[in-house]
């Protein structure tokens, strides 16, 4: 079996927590390289400092560990991206084309890049929304997932780079905190629900939203990365989907484990992003190209949801 040296970039993040240390199951710990901003001290494995936006020291990386495989998650999200758009557009953009610069010039086999429903924009059918429809993003977050699929494309057909990206859906877990999403009410309201605590919302209760489980998300990942490369035919970016929901579904589903759970709705600027976001998604060409299929529905998940967190929630106090 060949050993693949793997990079991560935003391993600290909600996604790359996870990501991270399913590669180490995989690959062997030694061979993952976990890379952030700032540094983890008690990280497990091999943990090095990266400001993705440094393309002298993304390259010394590459070089020093001999990079095989990169996946790129370094980015700034969606309702943090609108209070700083500018910021945003430049860290997106420039992390983005260090990585292929780089993979390029240092024959990086494989690369992934996460894409997201940010990309569709309100020009579209909302309710199972198409694999290529018009993309015209509201935010500029979406603005830069359009532009680096479209860069991760011209790098596949101009330089041969095997570049992979999954549009994801919100992703809801119970890991850690996430990090500045639209979506991310969806994780909140479950840390709430444990301290019996009541939840604000920031959108309105009907708001239908495609969702999935962390877990499907970085199985989808390392499964589209182990595709054979003939069976991806999508260059931009594939969709893909767990469930559809809104939040006054998720209180039902919580008050099966706590009855007397209660939510109160003020949405914000973020129901705005919402609006212009799919319903529903259409992920066929993924479950046909890859074999892409979630494990995780709405009730599945919640159950999963709140036994972790209780078991987190529990060891904290036992510590303290």
């Amino acid at each position: 079996m060949i050993i693949e040296k793997i990079l991560v970039t935003g391993a600290c993040g909600q996604l790359g927590n996870v990501l991270t240390s399913k590669l180490q199951e995989k690959w062997g710990t030694n061979n993952v390289i976990a890379s952030d901003l700032r540094s983890l001290t008690d990280f497990n494995g091999v943990f090095e400092t990266l400001d993705a936006t440094d393309y002298d020291a993304m390259e010394a990386l590459v070089i020093k560990h001999d990079i095989t495989q990169i996946y790129h998650l370094a980015a700034i999200l969606s309702a943090k991206g609108e209070k700083e758009p500018l910021d945003t557009w430049n860290v997106n953009m420039k992390t983005l084309l260090n990585v292929l610069e780089v993979s390029r010039l240092h024959k990086v086999k494989k690369v992934f890049y996460p894409s997201s429903i940010a990309v569709f924009g309100d020009k579209i059918e909302r309710v199972n929304t198409s694999q290529s429809p018009n993309l015209t993003p509201t935010t500029v977050y979406g603005m830069s997932k359009v532009a680096g699929e479209n860069w991760g494309n011209y790098y596949h057909h101009k330089y041969g780079l095997d570049i992979r990206s999954i549009r994801y859906p919100g992703i809801i877990g119970h890991q850690s905190l996430p990090g500045g999403g639209t979506t991310d009410y969806a994780v909140y309201i479950y840390h709430k629900a444990i301290k019996n605590e009541q939840f604000e919302c920031f959108l309105k209760p009907k708001t239908f939203l495609p969702m999935i489980y962390i877990d499907d998300a970085v199985r989808a990942t390392i499964e589209i990365m182990d595709a054979p490369k003939e069976k991806i035919t999508i260059r931009t970016s594939y969709n893909i989907s767990g469930m559809s929901i809104s939040p006054e579904q998720m209180v039902t589903s919580i008050k099966n484990t706590y009855p007397d759970f209660k939510a109160v709705y003020n949405p914000d600027y973020r129901q705005n992003i919402a609006d212009s976001w799919p319903m529903s998604i259409d992920d066929s060409a993924a479950r046909t190209d890859w074999n892409w299929m979630p494990k995780y529905l709405l009730e599945d998940m919640t159950k999963e949801m709140i036994e972790k967190l209780k078991h987190k929630h529990s060891l904290k106090e036992i510590q303290l």
